[in-house]
C-alpha cells in the first residue's frame, strides 16, 4: 500500500509504518541533520526494504510542497511539530507559526488517501486548546471545507459545525478517532504519552478501534515484587526494596494474580539495554554509543530509574536533553543515555544510525515517534484497509530486531 510521510524527522513513524507494510512514495522533512539521518539509513540500513526509500526524501518546507505529485496514496502519516502545544513550550497553540496541522490537512485534500495517522503531544488535549482541538478535528473530518483567506479560525469553525450537522455533507470526509496512548502499554520501554488521530475516508465504510494494550504497569509490579521473575531474569540476587508508593498495589496483586493475566510487564530501561555494553567502558561495535559526561541531578532533573520504563525522552532546549535522558541507578548515581541507548528507548533498531552532534541526535530522538508504537497502530490501519480476501495473510514479514 502506498503512503507518504510528512514531518519525517529521524524516521520513527516512517519506519513503523514501513514495517507495517506501507510503501513510502515520499518522506518530507526540512531539517538538514534529520534528512542526513534518513539518507544514511536508506543507503546503509540492514533492514529489509528500506532501500526502496532511495530518492524519496524530499528536503524542504512542507508549506511549499505540491502533494499531488505523489498520488494516489492509501495513507498519509506524520507528526506535525509539537512545540505549539507542548507543555514545555510557549503554549502559543494556534497562534504559533510552527503549527503545521493545517498543512497536514492540505495534504489530505490534495491526496485524498483512504486513511491517515497523525501524532502529536499530550498538550494538544489541554483545556486551553479545547476549542482549537475541536476545530482541528472538524477540519480533518471535512478537509474540503477550506478556510478562506483572512477568515478568523473561529468563523471557519462555525462553518465546519454547520457542515457536520448536515444529514449528507458533500465533499471529502473522514471518520476520525483519537486517543491518548502510553507507549509503555504497547511494549515500548518509555512512559511516553502521545495523542494519535486516525481517520478513514467515509466512503470506505471501515469501522476501526485503537489496538488493545499488550503491556501494563501492574504486570511489571507483579513480575518484580510478587513472583520476582524480573530479578531472576536479570540475575539480580539482592533486589532493592519495593517502592513505598506501590506497596498497597503490590499486596493487592499478590491476592489477585488474575488482574494482570494476559498482559505482559512494561519493558524497563534495564530490559531494553540488555546486550549493550556500558558506554563508559567500550562501544562494543555499536554505532552512536559513546559516553557523554556531565550528568547531574537537581530538582526536576532526576533521571529515569533503571528498573522502570524511561521517562518521556524530550528534545530539550536547543537539543540539550533534560533529566529524563539520564539513567538513575539504585546507588543514587546517574549518567546520560548514549544516543544508542536513547534509540532503544524509542525502539529504533541498532542498525539505525543517527547523524549530527550529540545534542542534535538527542533532539531527533526526543522528537521521534517510538517505532514499535507506530508499527502497532499502522499495522491495525493496514489490516482494515486491505481487501477482505487478503485479511488472513500473515503479518508483514519485516520485523524489528533490537
Amino acid at each position: 500500500m502506498r503512503s507518504i510521510e510528512l514531518f519525517t524527522g529521524a524516521g520513527g513513524l516512517a519506519l513503523g509504518t514501513h514495517l507495517a507494510g506501507f510503501h513510502h512514495q515520499a518522506l518530507v522533512e526540512r531539517e538538514g541533520n534529520a534528512c542526513a539521518t534518513l539518507e544514511r539509513n536508506i543507503r546503509d540500513a540492514s533492514l529489509a526494504g528500506t532501500a526502496a526509500w532511495r530518492g524519496k526524501v524530499h528536503k524542504g518546507d512542507v508549506r511549499r510542497v505540491d502533494f499531488s505529485q505523489w498520488g494516489p496514496v492509501d495513507l498519509v502519516a506524520g507528526g506535525p511539530p509539537c512545540q505549539p502545544f507542548s507543555i514545555g513550550g510557549k503554549h502559543k497553540g494556534m497562534h504559533d507559526d510552527r503549527d503545521m496541522i493545517p498543512e497536514f490537512i492540505r495534504a489530505l485534500r490534495a491526496l485524498r488517501p483512504r486513511a491517515f495517522i497523525l501524532e502529536n503531544v499530550k498538550g494538544l488535549l489541554r483545556q486551553s486548546f479545547a476549542a482549537y482541538f475541536e476545530y482541528c478535528l472538524l477540519r480533518l473530518r471535512y478537509p474540503d471545507a477550506v478556510r478562506v483567506e483572512n477568515e478568523p479560525w473561529e468563523q471557519h469553525l462555525a462553518r465546519l459545525e454547520e457542515t457536520a450537522h448536515r444529514a449528507d455533507p458533500t465533499g471529502l470526509a473522514y471518520r476520525v478517532d483519537f486517543k491518548l496512548l502510553n507507549a509503555a502499554d504497547y511494549g515500548v520501554p518509555q512512559t511516553r504519552e502521545r495523542v494519535f488521530l486516525v481517520g478513514f475516508r467515509a466512503d470506505t465504510a471501515i469501522a476501526w478501534q485503537f489496538p488493545t494494550p499488550t503491556h501494563s504497569k501492574e504486570a511489571l509490579l507483579a513480575d518484580q515484587w510478587v513472583t520476582g521473575d524480573y530479578w531472576k531474569r536479570h540475575h539480580i540476587a539482592a533486589p532493592p526494596m519495593p517502592p513505598t508508593r506501590y506497596r498497597k498495589k503490590i499486596s493487592g496483586l499478590a491476592e489477585r494474580p488474575e488482574a494482570v493475566r494476559g498482559l505482559m510487564p512494561w519493558v524497563t530501561v534495564r530490559d531494553a539495554l540488555t546486550g549493550l555494553p556500558d558506554p563508559r567502558e567500550e562501544h562494543g561495535g555499536f554505532a552512536n554509543h559513546r559516553h557523554q559526561p556531565g550528568a547531574r541531578t537537581y530538582v526536576g532533573h532526576t533521571g529515569s530509574p533503571i528498573d522502570w520504563p524511561s521517562k518521556t525522552l524530550k528534545a530539550g532546549v536547543h537539543g540539550v536533553p533534560g533529566g529524563e535522558n539520564m539513567i538513575a541507578f539504585h546507588d543514587g548515581s546517574v549518567r546520560y543515555f548514549s544516543v544508542r541507548e536513547a534509540a532503544r528507548m524509542q525502539t529504533f533498531p541498532d542498525a539505525w544510525v543517527f547523524e549530527g552532534a550529540w545534542s542534535e541526535t538527542m533532539r531527533q530522538l526526543g522528537n521521534a515517534v517510538p517505532v514499535q508504537l507506530a508499527q502497532t497502530v499502522a499495522a491495525s490501519v493496514r489490516q482494515h484497509l486491505q481487501p477482505e480476501s487478503s485479511k488472513k495473510e500473515t503479518q508483514h514479514e519485516r520485523t524489528i530486531f533490537i
